[in-house]
């Protein structure tokens, strides 16, 4: 008489390897090195919530709860939304593999992220801020010329910070009598070409000869003697470069994403086409390239400036 076997039923509670297994999936999963940072510290931080709580099963019930607690720590609806996102897909890809019932997993997609009412407004530089961020220092050293000609790329190119770690030299190229940067590959796994202006690319010469840089990743890191060190260098250096830039231009509160919108709204203040800007900035949809190009709202010359009940 054969022994009748156990039907195995996908667990309701997931314990640390189980969930270690799920967020590696969804890492693999990603092409974008940001989005794997981002997703790994997503994941991390409910990972930290969940385990914290009493043992409770992987369900949409548990994902409200979370949404709520994140909602209480006054996260921004941006920061909510992005971490179940992550949620999300780390229930999707558990089910995936048979860690999770797929009707837990078909609940917790069902969950609705937070409303966003209104639109926040931005930080772009005006003409006057950009050219003091570019200004050179008195003193031209190989340090000085990198960091010019990396700020010279975000706003005048408009590119994130992981396209400008990843720029080879063999990606600049002359195509129809201008410099471009040839098939760059940006966020999403978009494919790309972007112009290069004249003055972007006398700086970014002016560092790279100096640097003796003809091959491989145009921006290196330089060690405490002023030489050329390793094959790139970290976002932490970016963000050390923009932030040391701004404090010199007297620029409060800059992040080394807001060259890339000013580079947008400058395009579109000296006329520039949208559908052209999209293709510069590589926008998968026209309406994002209208969110970087800022609100309509005029600040400048407010609406309610003159109502009639000034002084």
């Amino acid at each position: 008489m054969s022994r009748s076997r156990k039907r195995k039923y996908p667990k309701r509670i997931l314990a640390l390897p189980h969930l270690a297994q799920a967020k590696a999936s969804v890492l693999n999963t990603l092409t974008s090195k940001n989005s794997q940072r981002t997703y790994d510290h997503a994941i991390d931080d409910f990972v930290r919530w969940y385990c914290s709580e009493p043992r409770l099963a992987l369900n949409r019930t548990v994902v409200l709860r979370y949404r709520i607690h994140l909602e209480q720590i006054l996260y921004a609806p941006a920061t909510i939304n992005l971490r179940l996102a992550a949620v999300r897909r780390l229930a999707y890809e558990a089910a995936d593999s048979g860690l999770l019932s797929p009707e837990l997993a078909a609940g917790i997609r069902r969950v609705k992220g937070v409303r966003r009412l209104g639109v926040r407004i931005g930080n772009w530089l005006t003409v006057d801020q950009g050219r003091r961020l570019l200004a050179e220092p008195l003193i031209e050293t190989l340090r000085t010329k990198r960091n010019h000609a990396m700020l010279a790329m975000l706003l005048g190119c408009g590119l994130r910070r992981g396209e400008l770690l990843a720029l080879k030299m063999s990606s600049v190229q002359l195509r129809e009598e201008h410099w471009v940067i040839a098939d760059l590959i940006g966020k999403g796994g978009h494919i790309r070409t972007v112009p290069i202006p004249n003055w972007v690319k006398v700086a970014v010469d002016s560092w790279t000869v100096t640097a003796g840089i003809d091959k491989g990743c145009v921006f290196r890191s330089i060690n405490k003697a002023g030489r050329v060190w390793g094959e790139g260098m970290t976002p932490k250096v970016i963000w050390e470069v923009v932030r040391e830039a701004a404090k010199r231009a007297r620029i409060d509160k800059l992040a080394p994403h807001d060259p890339h919108r000013t580079c947008a709204r400058l395009c579109h203040l000296a006329g520039g086409e949208l559908d052209q800007i999209q293709f510069l900035l590589g926008h998968a949809s026209v309406q994002t390239t209208e969110q970087y190009l800022g609100c309509k709202q005029k600040l400048r010359q407010a609406v309610n400036d003159r109502i009639g009940l000034e002084p």
